[in-house]
C-alpha cells in the first residue's frame, strides 16, 4: 500500500492529466444528469450511471501513471 501512495504523489505525465480531467468531467456531468430535478428517460439515467463509473475509474487509474527514466 505504501508504494501505491508514493506512486500517486509523484508527477503525472501530461497525457494522463488530460485523461484524469476528462474522467472528472464525465463524473461531474453524469452526476448532474442523475440528480436532475426533471424526469429523464431510463436509458439516459442508465448511461449516466455507467459514465460515473467510467469517469471514476479513468481518473483513479490515470493518477497512478508516473514518469519513468529507463
Amino acid at each position: 500500500m505504501k508504494k501505491v501512495i508514493e506512486r500517486m504523489q509523484e508527477p503525472t505525465p501530461k497525457f494522463f492529466k488530460t485523461i484524469r480531467n476528462i474522467g472528472l468531467l464525465l463524473t461531474a456531468v453524469s452526476g448532474v444528469i442523475a440528480t436532475a430535478p426533471i424526469s429523464l428517460p431510463t436509458i439516459v439515467v442508465t448511461i449516466s450511471g455507467y459514465l460515473t463509473v467510467a469517469g471514476g475509474i479513468a481518473s483513479a487509474i490515470s493518477q497512478t501513471a508516473i514518469y519513468r527514466d529507463n
